[in-house]
């Protein structure tokens, strides 16, 4: 049956309900996703023959099932008034919830990105909090991104005008109101209906840079669209093992005004999030997944690793020259953890790396000083504060990538303040005054240093849980 003007009976598609002839509704209009059946998805039989509207938003992108699916299966418009919608119960949990929502302090009360995160984790769906709060394994490199701030102290310089400070930067070239981007984190529909539309909205307020993440729950064109004239994207790339499929969409990228191409290097498998795989995960295949032709997702392994297996592990170096060979946009590798594969970078000639701890090796090594137009340093994790930015900028970085606060927040309010503030303190008028003679890092490389404890963080921080009894009964 191909896609008509003539309106479809709810009781006709609810005929359709099985493995051999599958219908879903989405947003008023029928689709035969029969074919996508062949791995196996218990989730797509759940909606068959039913509005699965509700249940496709928050992990799929708008444009996903037209752009997926061959146009012979968009069938056509519901009738209205005919649908069987599937029936959604609310839980006294999420009536709790609900209630907690109504109690949120205003905005003015909001100093920090902890009060952020402290809020969002009242407020925010259990599995949304698993799948945002989670990291690998034991999560002790999670905080130690956050703790190796604290074993950096300043060295401020007295006597210096700081009546006018500017902390205003240039991120790849491009203007931007502080040295901070907001970096790629998926499924932002989890936390609120506009998923990452908040972020394109209030960094064309603030003027900042943002990443769009591969793995938006909103589309890539959507949030371009949303963009203000002239607003500054980057992108995120996972790499798929289909190179035809990454090759669309790094070009497409290019042509619709992305000005860098991040490509992620630290994830050939995702680790385990303990938290997050004891959600479960319930949401229909990704986008991502579907194009790269897989036989569905493993949800025993929770949102990351579900959403995560189109994901090429074979990705190399020698695969730098093809990426140079379809884009002409700066190549920056996101997720680089030693010295040597900087430096490898630098000698490939791309436009950068997001790390942690290179700057002196490249220093000896190429003779290279930081910040470093040509070849510009990135960190990305565990900030909270502007006094964590401007240690990674005193240590030669040219912005820090910020995520899960913006998550928690969706808003750039917060750090602004904060940076007037601490460049006046430690004697720095612009970014530009902030040199490595500001902070003393001899500890940064001791994991074991003494150091104030963190209250705040450490109160947001949920702390790993063991398996339990599914019912704990009277041994009596």
């Amino acid at each position: 049956m191909a896609s008509s003007s003539k309106l479809i009976s709810g009781k006709e598609v609810a005929h359709h309900n099985s493995r051999d002839s599958c219908w879903i509704i989405v947003h008023g209009k029928v689709y035969d996703v029969t074919e996508f059946l062949d791995g196996g998805s218990k989730i797509i039989l759940k909606y068959a023959g039913k509005d699965a509207t509700q249940e496709y938003d928050p992990i799929h992108p708008p444009d996903a099932i037209t752009t997926n699916l061959p146009v012979e299966k968009h069938l056509g418009a519901v009738e209205p008034n005919t649908v069987e919608k599937v029936e959604v119960v609310i839980t006294d949990q999420e009536k709790a919830r609900q209630e907690r929502i109504s109690l949120r302090p205003p905005l003015d009360e909001i100093l920090n990105l902890h009060d952020f995160e402290a809020i969002a984790r009242l407020v925010m769906s259990e599995k949304a909090w698993a799948y945002y709060s989670s990291a690998a394994d034991d999560e002790i490199t999670n905080r130690e991104n956050h703790a190796a701030y604290h074993r950096i102290w300043f060295r401020p310089r007295v006597l210096r005008d700081v009546t006018k400070v500017d902390w205003s930067t240039k991120i790849l070239g491009h203007h931007s109101t502080m040295p901070v981007y907001i970096t790629a984190t998926a499924l932002g529909k989890l936390g609120h209906a506009d998923g990452e539309l908040n972020l394109t909205k209030a960094a064309a307020k603030h003027g900042v840079i943002q990443m769009i993440p591969t793995l938006a729950s909103c589309s890539f064109d959507e949030i371009v669209d949303a963009s203000q004239p002239g607003q500054v994207q980057f992108f995120q790339l996972y790499v798929n093992k289909d190179r035809n499929i990454t090759k669309r969409i790094v070009q497409h990228a290019e042509k619709r005004g992305i000005k860098g191409l991040f490509i992620t290097v630290d994830a050939p498998q995702l680790g385990r999030r303990e938290k997050d795989m004891r959600m479960k995960f319930e949401a229909e295949d990704p986008a991502e997944v579907s194009k790269a032709g897989s036989d569905g997702v493993d949800r025993s392994q929770g949102a990351a690793r579900a959403i995560s297996s189109f994901i090429d592990p074979g990705l190399k170096w020698a695969d730098i020259a093809w990426f140079k060979s379809i884009t002409n946009m700066p190549l920056i590798l996101k997720g680089v953890q030693c010295w040597e594969d900087a430096l490898e970078a630098y000698d490939q000639n791309l436009a950068g790396v997001i790390l942690v701890e290179v700057v002196e090796k490249l220093g000896e090594k190429r003779g290279l000083k930081f910040p470093n137009e040509k070849f510009q340093l990135f960190v990305d994790g565990g900030v909270r504060r502007a006094t964590d930015v401007i240690k990674a900028v005193a240590l030669g970085a040219t912005a820090v990538g910020i995520g899960r606060p913006f998550l928690y927040a969706f808003s750039a309010y917060g750090p602004r303040d904060e940076f007037e503030m601490n460049l006046r303190l430690i004697g720095a008028p612009t970014i530009k005054d902030i040199v490595p003679e500001m902070v003393d890092a001899s500890n940064i490389k001791s994991h074991i240093v003494a150091v104030p404890g963190d209250r705040l963080y450490e109160s947001n921080y949920e702390g790993m849980a063991h398996a339990r009894l599914r019912e704990v009964k009277n041994k009596l």
